[in-house]
Parts: C-alpha cells; structure tokens; sequence
C-alpha cells in the first residue's frame, strides 16, 4: 500500500493547443493554498472538453512523479519533464502508482476525501503537448497514464496535508491490473466479467468491460489516440 504524501497541486485554464482553433486545459501549473476541493475538482481548474474529461468520476488526475525519469530516458530530455503537470495531472507524488492503488481506494487530503474511480485512457493532446504524434499511444501502452479521483467529500486541503489511504476497498483490483485487461490481455473473459461487475469503478469502463463481453470486438482507439479516424484496409 503506499505511504501518506504530500503531493504537488496543479490546476489549468483553456488555453490554444497548436494553430488549428483546438483548445485544451492540459498545461497544469502550481495552484495557490489552501485548495478548494469541491465535488467536480480543485477550485481554479478547467477542462476544455467536458465530453471527454472532468465531471464527477474525474474530478481529479493523480501522475505519480517517478514515471518522469523513466520517460526521459525513453523520450529524452524534455523541458516538460522538469516539474509536475507534463501530463496535465492535478496530483503529483513519489511512492503512489498504478501497481499499489487501487479502484475504489479511498484517501483523505486534508478536509475532502476521494475515492479512485478509474484509470487515464490518454489521448491525442498529449501528443500535442509533447510534439510527438505517439505520446498518447506511448502512455497508454506503458500503463503510465495515472488515475482519476471522485469526490465524496468536498474539504480544504492545506500545504502540510498529505495524501493518506484510509481504505482499500478492491485489494486484487489495482490499477496495473486494469490495464492489463484493457489493453493486453483484452480477451479475458473472466476478467472483463469482475470488471463489469465492480461497484467501485467508474459507470463507463463497466460499460466498457460490457461491450466487449457483448461482441467479442476491441474498441477502436485511433481516433482518441490521433485525434482523427485511421482508415483500416
């Protein structure tokens, strides 16, 4: 189980992405405390696709900080790479990944208390981000991509809190394990069953789990990868 840390905060307004008219909040900078955490997030913070991100099964995004060096070493070096929010994450910390959280653990920062809901399935803008066209395919085969945060109780948190785990709810459901359903070992049958059948995660990845049960198929994840339909021959 992780230990109590004390993580970065970050928030992000709508702001151009590139010279094509998309817009996005994905440049998260340092927030100012204390930190209003209310039920759809951090006071201050913004999505520009409210389809896609945000809402109350993502009300935060949680990066851990020890991935950065390893895409350093596999990107290189990177200016992005050099604080916390390169992934436009709201919480950043050492010592919390996706091998040892869990869905539907349940952690206290300061006043609020949140509970992960489900993981990241990066998309194109982090392509944008970085200047690469296959940073958001980089994330999502890496198992890299963090986790989102809903709230059950909106609180302050102040500079001195941590993030504490006050109850795991799920202990064989981490966030590792996820991914390996979602994207490696995507006909397990026995697995996609428990993960549709899991209160704690988030209404849409049981649907997911569902869908593929339903029709043995695979989603197509180009267009949220690349921002636009590949063609298949």
């Amino acid at each position: 189980m992780p230990s109590a840390a004390r993580p970065a905060v970050l928030v992000g307004a709508v702001a151009p992405l590139g010279d094509d008219g998309r817009v996005s909040a994905i440049d998260k900078r340092p927030a100012p405390a204390p930190w209003w955490i209310g039920p759809l997030g951090l006071a201050g913070d913004a999505q520009a696709d409210l389809k896609h991100h945000g809402g109350r099964e993502k009300a935060l995004h949680h990066y851990p900080l020890e991935h950065y060096a390893i895409w350093a070493g596999e990107i290189g070096e990177d200016a992005l790479l050099r604080q916390p929010g390169a992934f436009g994450e709201n919480l950043a910390t050492t010592g919390w990944t996706e091998a040892n959280v869990c869905v539907g653990d349940i952690v206290r920062f300061g006043g609020a208390l949140l509970q992960v809901s489900q993981g990241r399935q990066p998309c194109w803008k982090l392509n944008r981000r970085f200047s690469r066209r296959d940073m958001a395919a980089r994330v999502q085969s890496s198992g890299r991509a963090g986790w989102y945060y809903r709230v059950l109780e909106t609180g302050v948190a102040q500079p001195e809190d941590s993030l504490q785990l006050v109850e795991r709810r799920c202990p064989e459901w981490s966030l590792e394990r996820l991914h390996h359903l979602l994207y490696l070992r995507t006909g397990d049958r026995e697995g996609l069953r428990g993960m549709a059948a899991l209160p704690e995660l988030a209404q849409n990845w049981r649907d997911l789990a569902r869908r593929r049960l339903d029709s043995g198929k695979i989603e197509d994840w180009s267009e949220r990868l690349y921002g636009e339909t590949v063609k298949r021959g």
